[in-house]
């Protein structure tokens, strides 16, 4: 397909375009959040499993930062997604 035919699909149903968007934001959002939620689980099971510590001291400061990183661009990508959600119906 080429780029024309892409814009002017693009200028036919612009609330469409905008939407899908919207759905790719979304998607990447929830599966960053998933993602980060499955590997702070694996990380603990990892730890506790071996049985030198307790679930306090199971995580180090440089893991907790990143996945409180990860988990608000999640936040944000799904945030961005329902603004773009929302201006699409404007359009």
């Amino acid at each position: 397909m080429s780029l024309q035919m892409l814009w002017s699909l693009f200028l036919a149903h612009p609330a469409g375009a905008v939407n899908s968007l919207a759905l790719f934001f979304a998607l990447a959002g929830a599966w960053l959040c998933l993602m980060t939620r499955l590997r702070e689980q694996r990380g603990m099971a990892r730890v506790l499993a071996q049985g030198e510590l307790d679930e306090s001291e199971a995580q180090d400061e440089r893991t907790v930062r990143i996945n409180r990183f990860f988990y608000r661009f999640g936040a944000i990508c799904l945030g961005a997604a329902l603004l773009l959600s929302w201006l699409s119906t404007r359009l």
